[in-house]
C-alpha cells in the first residue's frame, strides 16, 4: 500500500515520539539506531531522564498511551509477544487504557452522513450528539431507528486514518533501521512490524468486526446462557457499525448484581462456559473479555459486545494443547520440549537443557496441586519469563487465549470465590479429546471430500503423465536411471546383506543349540553332538565377528 506524507507532518511526528520516550526515560534505546533515524527523531525538547529499572515498564505503557491510538494498538499487540519483552512490560502492556475524550459532534456528524449518503434523519429517527463510550480508534452514540429500535452507533474518529498511516510509515523505517543493530540477531522487525500493521488496517474495517459477530450469534443460537446483539448491515460500512442495543449490569458491578437478586454463581459459571464452548468446541473466542464488554442480563443471561479481538484454535493447536499438557501432567520435561520443537515454538538448535530445566521447575512448584487450587493467572505468570529467556515464539493465538482464560478466571473469582474454571472445563475437554481422536460424521466426510479432491488430481493429472511414460518407453528410456558408481554400490549393498543374513543364521543356530542341550535327556551321545555343534557354532560366531572387524579397520580404496 502505497501512502503519500506530508514530509513536514512526518518530520514533526518523528519529533514528537523521540522526544515522548526521552520524557520516559527511554533516550538510551536510540543511541543505537542509524544516524539518519537520530537525526530524525532530533535533539529532544526535554533533557533525558533516568528512571530505576522497575519502573520503566510503566513509563513505556505511559509513553505509548501518550503517542496515541497507534501506539496504544502496537502496545496491546505486544502484551500477547512475552517472547519479545521481559514479564514486567507484559503486565504493564495489560493495563492500557483505550479510553481518550471524544470528538466534537460536529466533526463526528459529516462522517456518518459521508458513509450514509445520505442526512442522518433519513437514517435515524434520533441519535444522541453526546457518546456512550469514547476510545482512541472510535466513539459510540445510542440512537433509534425508525421502526422504534434501539441502536448503537460506532463510528469511527475523522482523520484517524491519516495519523494511523503515518505511525505505521514511520514504525516500519525504524524497523528497517533497527535491523543493523543487535536487535536484529534475534528478532525480524520489519516483519514484526508489518504484521502489526496488517493487524491495525484489518481493525480499522467494521464490517470484519460486524462478520465476527454475526459468527457468534450463530455460534450461540442454541444457547441461553448468552446472547449477541445482531448487527443492521444496511446501515453498516467499513467506518460505521450500527448494532442492536442491549441494556443490563456490568459483569464486574457486584453490588448492582446484588441489588438486582442474580445470582453470582450462575454468571460465572455461564460466562466461564461460554468462554470455554468458544474455545473448545467452535475454535474461535472472544479475545478481549474484560468485564466492560460483559453485561449480565435478566436470567443471569451474559450480553456479549464489542468483536473486534477475536483468537482462533484449529485443531492442529488443540492436539498440540493436548500433547504438551499430557506431557506436563507426566512431569515429562523432555517431552514438553520435544513438543514447543514440534510446534515451531523453539528452534531445533535451543538449549534442550536450560530450557528442560526450567519446566521442570516450574512443573515442581505445582506437583501434588489438586488442579482447582491452580490458578491460570499464576501458571501464564510463571511461563512468561521463561517464554522470554528461551524466546519461545508461541502462536499469537495462543497467548490470547492464555490471557482470556486469566482475565475469565479474575472476573470468575470476584463473582463466586470457589469459582474453578478447570472443573468447569473438563467435561468440555474430555469430550474434545475424543472427538479429535475418533472424528464425528461431518469430519469424516470433510476427510473424505479433501481424499476425493487430491485423487481426482491424480486422476486428471494421469493421461498427461501416461502420454509422456509411452514416449519415454518408445525411445528406450522408460526405466533409464543412473546411480553414481553403480557398481561398487551394489558390492556394498551385497556384502552388508550378506552379513545380516549370516548373522541371523549363526544367531538362530546357536540359540537352536542352546535350548537342545536340556532336551536330550539321558542319551549321551546326543548331548556330546549337541554340545560340540553349539562349541562349533558358536567359534563361528566369534571368527564371523573378527573377519567384521578386521574389514572395518582395513582401509577403503
Amino acid at each position: 500500500m502505497v501512502i503519500s506524507l506530508n514530509p513536514l507532518g512526518h518530520l514533526k511526528r518523528y519529533r514528537q515520539i523521540g522526544s515522548t520516550f526521552v520524557r520516559h526515560g527511554f533516550g538510551f534505546a536510540f543511541q543505537r539506531l542509524q544516524p539518519t533515524m537520530r537525526r530524525r527523531l532530533g535533539r529532544p525538547s526535554v533533557e533525558p531522564i533516568r528512571f530505576p529499572e522497575d519502573e520503566l515498564a510503566r513509563h513505556f505503557r505511559l509513553a505509548l498511551e501518550e503517542l496515541g491510538p497507534t501506539f496504544v494498538k502496537l502496545g496491546q499487540v505486544l502484551s500477547t509477544r512475552p517472547d519479545l519483552l521481559p514479564p514486567p512490560y507484559i503486565e504493564e502492556l495489560s493495563l492500557l487504557q483505550d479510553s481518550v475524550p471524544p470528538e466534537p459532534w460536529a466533526d463526528v456528524c459529516p462522517v456518518l452522513e459521508k458513509e450514509f449518503g445520505r442526512p442522518l434523519a433519513e437514517v435515524f429517527a434520533s441519535i444522541d450528539q453526546q457518546p456512550l463510550a469514547a476510545a482512541s480508534l472510535a466513539q459510540v452514540h445510542a440512537a433509534t431507528l425508525h421502526d422504534g429500535t434501539d441502536v448503537v452507533v460506532k463510528v469511527q474518529r475523522p482523520n484517524i486514518l491519516r495519523v494511523i498511516n503515518l505511525d505505521l510509515a514511520i514504525l516500519a523505517e525504524l524497523a528497517s533501521g533497527a535491523q543493523y543493530t543487535p536487535l536484529s540477531q534475534i528478532y525480524d522487525m520489519p516483519a514484526i512490524v508489518d504484521q502489526f500493521a496488517a493487524t491495525m488496517r484489518a481493525e480499522l474495517d467494521y464490517r470484519r468486526e460486524a462478520r465476527n459477530a454475526d459468527r457468534f450469534r450463530a455460534s450461540f443460537a442454541d444457547e441461553k446462557i448468552v446472547y449477541v446483539p445482531r448487527v443492521h448491515w444496511e446501515h453498516s460500512t467499513r467506518r460505521v457499525l450500527v448494532m442492536e442495543r442491549i441494556r443490563g449490569i456490568k459483569i464486574d458491578d457486584i453490588q448492582a448484581l446484588d441489588a438486582a437478586k442474580l445470582d453470582r454463581h450462575q454468571i460465572a459459571l455461564n460466562a466461564a462456559l461460554m468462554v470455554v464452548k468458544e474455545v473448545l468446541e467452535d475454535g474461535f473466542f472472544h479475545a478481549d473479555p474484560h468485564p466492560g464488554n460483559f453485561l449480565v442480563l435478566p436470567g443471569e443471561v451474559i450480553g456479549l459486545m464489542d468483536y473486534g479481538m477475536v483468537g482462533f484454535v484449529d485443531n492442529r493447536m488443540r492436539l498440540d494443547l493436548i500433547r504438551l499438557y499430557v506431557s506436563a501432567i507426566a512431569f515429562d520435561t523432555e517431552g514438553v520440549v520435544d513438543q514447543l520443537v514440534r510446534m515451531g515454538a523453539a528452534e531445533e538448535d535451543i538449549n534442550r537443557r536450560a530450557l528442560a530445566g526450567d519446566i521442570g521447575r516450574l512443573l515442581n512448584k505445582y506437583r501434588g496441586f489438586p488442579l482447582k487450587d491452580i490458578r491460570a493467572g499464576d501458571v501464564i505468570a510463571d511461563l512468561m519469563p521463561i517464554a522470554f529467556r528461551h524466546q519461545l515464539r508461541l502462536p499469537t493465538d495462543l497467548w490470547l487465549l492464555g490471557k482470556t482464560f486469566q482475565m475469565m478466571e479474575g472476573v470468575g473469582l470476584q463473582l463466586d470465590p470457589g469459582f474453578d474454571i478447570f472443573e468447569i472445563s473438563g467435561p468440555l475437554v474430555r469430550r474434545l479429546f475424543w472427538r479429535l481422536v475418533l472424528p464425528d460424521r461431518d469430519t469424516w466426510r470433510l476427510s473424505a471430500l479433501r481424499w476425493g479432491t487430491d485423487w481426482g488430481d491424480v486422476a486428471g493429472l494421469l493421461p498427461r503423465a501416461a502420454s509422456r511414460m509411452l514416449q519415454q518407453a518408445e525411445r528406450g528410456e522408460f526405466f533409464t536411471f543412473h546411480i553414481k558408481e553403480s557398481a561398487e554400490f551394489m558390492a556394498i549393498v551385497d556384502q552388508l546383506v550378506t552379513r545380516l543374513s549370516l548373522s541371523v543364521l549363526i544367531a538362530g543356530l546357536t540359540l537352536a543349540l542352546a535350548f537342545l542341550i536340556p532336551q536330550t535327556g539321558g542319551n549321551l551321545l546326543a548331548r556330546i553332538l549337541v554340545v560340540l555343534g553349539f562349541i562349533i557354532s558358536a567359534a563361528f560366531t566369534v571368527w564371523f565377528g573378527a573377519v567384521i572387524l578386521r574389514s572395518y579397520r582395513r582401509p577403503r580404496r
